[in-house]
């Protein structure tokens, strides 16, 4: 296939970075940090200070740090009238942006008019000394500080000054030089930070039935239902059939819930006396830290509860005293299912909830966020566009964010994370986001997104590193826009191959998705839960993980309608069987003499292989053996990544891409919904008639004997005995040789007329006449 310019643009491309990894040379980080290019550091830790003099009139100082170099400048906070201040607070400079060759911390007291210099220290950049992990944190030390005159002055300060890399254990929390225009409140939205998805389990609640309800109307038969609320999820059962006082349900409701166990489980029983009124009969609360936890299929206990019941009294709800009735309940918390939060075509994440049932891990995943190119302007500052990017990264129940690189088109993060893996067959997603919270706090911005990049972990060769620079690419409703490009090191290290080998024979989810499987229903509603759950719990973090974040990581709006979808998913399945049709036209060439040497070759193997029937299964392994061995040489050398021709997203109609970033419900005039609901008929009209033939074409099979149509019945029957009497007289293989010569005879024996089993066939009854 001929790449357009465009195809270019967006292809995956292999780079060369300067990491560590698999070089010979001493001069690279340490091994632990070999997938991301070296960084070096000025580091400057500012611990306290002590006697300081008083400056203020009154006696008092307020003491701060300003630490200088060159044109940057960090502070620390100030203290209020304090001698013996503590700040423990660390600064980082880039050694690429360094142009001064001393450093200057100056020890200030803060006043209202212009604040005064208590003193200061200077260290000459040339004598700091160099230090990189694993070895100790350098000690910090007691300075004497001078004036600006050199004289010394009163007071001392602590202070620890080094040389290091993004290895460093301060590098984290730092203050970091190329964030300078960010103010105090906003330093907190940058730092890097690693998350931990909360953990989720399955809540049961299997309703059995109730007895001794009070309907206040005792002259009709109650219509009964069962209603339970678990934090922001609600679900109902089904009106008991049996409309009595005892009524009876035997029926499972599914919610998700996470640790902590801290909400409890509402259950009301309910009346419907009114087409949109019904009337409360008992109520009860429900624990979670007192149900079963559940690991395997086993039933749990059933348990009887009060139904506790509430009256107006002068205006106010009142709990009655009296015995009322009760609800029986089977409740656990399943440990054995896995509580799918993501997209169940790029899980990252495939173990059961119950810690006791996880497999040892199989190899270490690690990823080196190394850089971006061409970042697209997401915002404008200053009257020019400007983007702060940082990275998210997911796989299994821990995220990973980088720090935000401040108004850059080309960052440099160069950090390194680590994961255990314990399935192959699972997929780590990056995704490159605009920081809309620089400037304080929260104000309404959101985080926008830049792209995302996928990878299977079963498409990786184990201990090799992989460079590329991946395409971001976002969908947006006038097309698919390049935002830039990432550059990624990534390596599967596997610490078992027999184990790894071994996953391949497991099923995908945990063994409790089989035995008791929940309906794809409910797995649609649980995992929108469990989003839902996983988004607001992160979003609460500090520094937060913004609910937009999560959700463009979770895929939440995977399963809306779009046209380009859907057809890009039918051009996939047009490729599955396009093979199938590529033999089919194949073999029809054969029946044809297209080649006459293929064909007598293809008639000399046939007949070899119906004298010698034991040699067909080793022959058709062999031929598989033989294609996977010659594929081997082309076999793809990258990661796969973000496809635009797959996606049918470089040729998308403007329409059809407005219908897919259209809300739900629909927010556009009644005339576009118009022409779109036509279309969408005329779709389904197709669809529908093809369905309809696949329905004749069983159905005629059906009709053979069914006696519908007794004529083409008593030919059938009478040619299935004809043809038992023939075939138990005649060896198989001489009636499998006749066959395959009839199928293979030359054209000059055939004619162009459909055969005569296929003219019987079509000839059939169906139900298609019944059908209004």
């Amino acid at each position: 296939m001929r790449n357009t310019p465009q195809q270019v643009d967006f292809a995956l491309k292999e780079t060369s970075p300067n990491i560590g990894a698999g070089s010979i040379t001493g001069d690279k980080l340490s091994c632990t940090y070999d997938l991301v290019e070296q960084m070096q550091y000025l580091y400057v830790r500012v611990v306290k200070a002590k006697d300081l003099p008083a400056k203020d009139v009154t006696g008092s100082c307020d003491p701060y740090v300003e630490v200088k170099l060159g044109n940057y400048k960090g502070v620390t906070k100030h203290f209020e009238k304090k001698s013996n201040p503590h700040w423990n607070q660390c600064f980082a400079f880039s050694k690429d942006r360094i142009q001064a060759s001393t450093l200057e911390v100056l020890l200030k007291d803060k006043d209202i008019v212009i604040d005064d210099l208590i003193g200061r220290v200077l260290f000459e950049l040339n004598e700091v000394p160099k230090r990189v992990p694993p070895d100790s944190p350098l000690a910090p030390q007691w300075y004497r500080m001078q004036d600006r005159k050199g004289e010394r002055v009163k007071g001392e300060i602590m202070l620890a000054v080094w040389m290091g890399t993004q290895a460093d254990e301060a590098f984290p929390d730092a203050w970091h030089s190329d964030a300078a225009a960010v103010g105090p409140e906003g330093v907190a939205n940058i730092r890097s930070k690693v998350y931990l998805s909360p953990k989720l389990w399955y809540v049961r609640v299997n309703v059995i039935e109730a007895q001794d309800l009070l309907p206040s109307d005792k002259s009709r038969y109650p219509e009964v239902f069962v209603k339970a609320i678990l934090g922001n999820q609600l679900l109902r059962t089904r009106t008991s059939p049996s409309k009595s006082i005892n009524p009876m349900w035997n029926e499972d409701l599914m919610f998700v819930v996470a640790e902590p166990l801290e909400e409890p489980l509402i259950l009301t029983v309910e009346d419907r006396v009114g087409s949109n009124k019904d009337e409360v009969l008992g109520k009860c609360l429900i624990p979670l830290q007192t149900v079963q936890r559940r690991l395997d299929h086993k039933p749990v206990n059933t348990r009887w509860f009060n139904l506790e019941r509430y009256i107006t009294v002068d205006g106010e709800l009142k709990k009655e005293t009296r015995f009322a009735s009760r609800i029986h309940l089977r409740l656990c918390l399943d440990g054995g299912y896995h509580v799918l939060d993501e997209s169940t075509h790029y899980s990252s994440d495939l173990r059961p909830t119950a810690k006791q049932l996880w497999r040892p891990s199989i190899g270490i995943l690690e990823l080196g966020v190394i850089s971006a190119v061409g970042l697209m302007p997401m915002k404008t500052k200053d009257e020019r566009g400007t983007t702060d990017a940082y990275c998210v990264a997911k796989y299994g129940q821990k995220w990973v964010r980088t720090r935000t690189i401040v108004d850059s088109s080309t960052p440099k993060w160069n950090e390194q994370y680590t994961w255990e893996v314990f399935d192959p067959c699972t997929v780590i997603t990056i995704g490159v986001f605009d920081n809309g919270h620089i400037h304080g706090g929260d104000k309404g911005g959101k985080d926008l997104r830049i792209g995302k990049v996928r990878i299977r972990l079963s498409t990786l060769e184990t201990d090799r590193v992989y460079t590329h620079s991946y395409p971001l690419l976002v969908l947006h409703s006038s097309g698919v826009k390049k935002m830039g490009e990432v550059q990624l090191a990534v390596r599967f290290t596997c610490s078992s191959l027999i184990n790894m080998l071994h996953m391949y024979s497991h099923p995908l989810l945990p063994k409790m998705h089989y035995i008791h499987p929940l309906s794809v229903i409910q797995l649609d509603s649980l995992r929108h839960q469990a989003m839902q759950i996983v988004s607001m719990r992160l979003s609460r973090a500090d520094p937060p993980l913004r609910k937009e974040v999560v959700e463009y990581m979770l895929d939440v709006d995977s399963h809306m309608w779009s046209m380009r979808r859907s057809k890009a998913n039918f051009f996939r399945i047009m490729g599955v069987l396009s093979s199938l049709i590529a033999v089919g036209k194949w073999f029809d060439q054969i029946c044809n003499w297209k080649n006459p040497l293929t064909t007598i070759l293809i008639h000399i193997l046939f007949v070899i292989l119906v004298l010698y029937p034991e040699l067909i299964l080793p022959t058709i392994f062999l031929y598989l053996f033989l294609i996977g061995i010659w594929n081997f040489r082309w076999r793809p050398r990258h990661p796969p990544h973000m496809d635009t021709r797959l996606s049918h997203a470089d040729a998308v109609h403007p329409d059809e891409l407005d219908e897919e970033f259209d809300t739900f419900p629909t927010s556009k005039a009644s005339d576009i919904v118009r022409m779109r609901y036509d279309r969408l008929r005329s779709i389904a009209g197709r669809v529908q008639t093809v369905v309809g033939d696949l329905a004749t074409q069983g159905e005629r099979f059906q009709s053979l004997l069914s006696w519908r149509d007794p004529r083409a019945s008593t030919l059938f029957v009478t040619f299935c005995l004809i043809a038992a009497i023939v075939l138990y007289v005649t060896p198989f293989q001489v009636v499998g040789l006749l066959a395959g010569l009839y199928t293979l005879r030359h054209p000059r024996f055939r004619h162009k007329l459909p055969s005569v089993p296929l003219n019987f066939f079509r000839r059939l009854p169906a139900r298609s006449d019944s059908m209004l």
